[in-house]
């Protein structure tokens, strides 16, 4: 069939498909498997070898590899009010929860973590 003719595909950022996350120590590295088909290429600190960096070193590697932080600490938090984004942070505000309901806070928020993840402007996502 040499008269058809195929339309170009637009292309798209790669952030509008993948929302990378880097899990903080304080949260369980079995989360970047287990959440793999909503957020695939995140990692743990531990993936990178950053498991007892100083939360600087965690923050300028985020930035340099386009991760949001996703973290229970409010140390991110402040860090984030100081330097501005990127990275940008997913504070999760649970108190003590095992990694299930963690787990279901981000699958249960997706939607929101995609739109804040493209909005140019937000720099701090809490969920709770």
């Amino acid at each position: 069939m040499p008269n058809l003719r195929r339309r170009k595909r637009k292309t798209l950022s790669f952030s509008t498909y993948y929302v990378r996350l880097l899990f903080d120590q304080n949260l369980s590295p079995r989360l970047k498997d287990r959440l793999a088909d909503l957020y695939p290429e995140s990692l743990h600190l531990r993936d990178v070898g950053l498991e007892s960096a100083d939360d600087i070193v965690v923050w300028e590697y985020a930035k340099q590899n386009r991760f949001l932080i996703v973290s229970k600490d409010s140390d991110f938090r402040q860090l984030n009010f100081t330097l501005g984004n990127p990275p940008k942070i997913v504070w999760i505000r649970s108190g003590n929860c095992s990694t299930l309901k963690i787990e279901y806070i981000l699958r249960n928020h997706y939607k929101d973590i995609l739109k804040f993840y493209n909005d140019e402007k937000s720099t701090f996502l809490t969920l709770i």
